[in-house]
């Protein structure tokens, strides 16, 4: 997930009880530095408030003494601090910033928001080319994006995916699954860099899936409002969940689908389905 740039401070944060408590402390200066490091840290995570190294491993007391360049005793009394005055709290051994969504910067979340809008509409516009083609049975019409006809034009001939194990040229287009996610999962979090983690994961993704079965499971997920933030602590998923192993065969699976409410009274009525988000959480910190 790409980093937040900003976070949103107010300009009489210094007249904040806690901030005034935390002043008079012996390391109450060094302490408020610390403070701010964690919340750009945690911008820098975009994890929701949780401070993360990588989306797998939360920072620990000895990696923020290293990160902040501080003594791990006053590490270690800040976090305390913090953690009694309400400031932070632990989940399954990670950081969390209290209110996170305080700290965002409004103007640029709308930025964000109109962003996501747009790619909402074009995704919607290929859609409708690609339901008018379905019912024509004719040939891709040529005015759909390259990246998504190519996609699709290669998925009708899976010998030309060539995925050669004992080859040192790597012949898989690792930017063209990128951009199918992109292009698909609209909702979800936005990939803005292909690292070499991720080529890892799509390679191995596709040593066992077609990438038919990968642009269902992008579509799949798009769909789903759990995935896309409508959960108990608004976590949206990204592409590393969407491609780990375990996640990708759940959500082809329909783990993650929306189910209809059984009520006979509503048939139009919908209902999600009921996860326990503390079992997705300590998966997604062992994984």
């Amino acid at each position: 997930m790409a980093d937040v740039k900003w976070i949103k401070v107010v300009t009489d944060m210094f007249d904040n009880r806690k901030i005034k408590q935390i002043e008079k402390l012996p390391a109450g200066d060094s302490i408020i530095v610390i403070w701010f490091k964690l919340l750009c840290l945690a911008g820098s995570s975009n994890e929701q408030g949780f401070l993360l190294f990588t989306n797998r491993i939360p920072y620990n007391l000895e990696m923020l003494a290293t990160e902040f360049n501080r003594p791990l005793n006053t590490i270690k009394l800040a976090i305390t601090t913090f953690s009694e005055f309400g400031m932070i709290e632990i989940i399954n051994d990670a950081i969390c910033v209290c209110n996170w969504e305080k700290y965002q910067n409004t103007d640029g979340m709308d930025k964000i928001r109109e962003q996501n809008r747009l790619r909402q509409q074009r995704h919607r516009e290929r859609q409708k080319l690609l339901l008018e083609q379905k019912q024509n049975d004719v040939t891709l019409p040529v005015t759909l994006p390259v990246t998504l006809r190519n996609a699709l034009e290669k998925d009708k001939d899976k010998d030309k995916e060539i995925i050669n194990k004992g080859s040192k040229k790597d012949k898989i287009n690792y930017q063209e699954i990128v951009d199918l996610y992109n292009d698909t999962c609209v909702s979800l979090c936005h990939v803005n860099k292909l690292t070499d983690s991720r080529k890892r994961a799509i390679r191995s993704r596709l040593k066992n899936y077609s990438l038919e079965e990968i642009t269902k499971a992008f579509q799949k997920a798009e769909a789903s409002d759990f995935l896309k933030g409508d959960n108990n602590k608004n976590w949206i998923a990204d592409f590393d969940f969407v491609m780990r192993d375990a996640s990708l065969a759940k959500i082809l699976e329909g783990s993650y689908d929306n189910r209809k409410a059984q009520s006979s009274g509503n048939k139009n009525s919908f209902q999600q389905n009921s996860y326990d988000f503390d079992a997705l959480e300590k998966e997604l910190m062992r994984n």
